[in-house]
């Protein structure tokens, strides 16, 4: 009987790329606006409630005066402090609405 010649196929060569791996980066802390809290400000932040409460003509919560008024939900919060002490204001609810 004939011996069968063994052939072996190599399989070609493929460079193998080193996976790099990515560092997270911390990502910066997002800046928030620092409130301040005097009275001229406080005032400033009390004409911008009231405001958008006399433009509306309804009662609004905080978060629909501070997109009418385009000021932030802390900034409506101190005018309405401002407001609710000169009885200006009142609460309907969730909702202020003028006195």
């Amino acid at each position: 009987m004939a011996k069968k010649k063994e052939v072996v196929a190599e399989a070609p060569v493929k460079e193998v790329k080193k996976a790099t791996t990515k560092k997270a980066t911390p990502k910066a802390a997002a800046a928030k606006a620092v409130l301040a809290l005097n009275a001229e400000n406080a005032g400033f932040k009390a004409g911008d409630v009231y405001q958008a409460l006399a433009a509306a003509e309804k009662a609004l919560t905080v978060k629909e005066i501070a997109k009418v008024a385009k000021i932030s939900e802390e900034e409506v919060i101190l005018g309405a402090g401002w407001l609710f002490k000169e009885m200006k204001i009142k609460a309907e609810g969730e909702k202020i609405a003028l006195a």
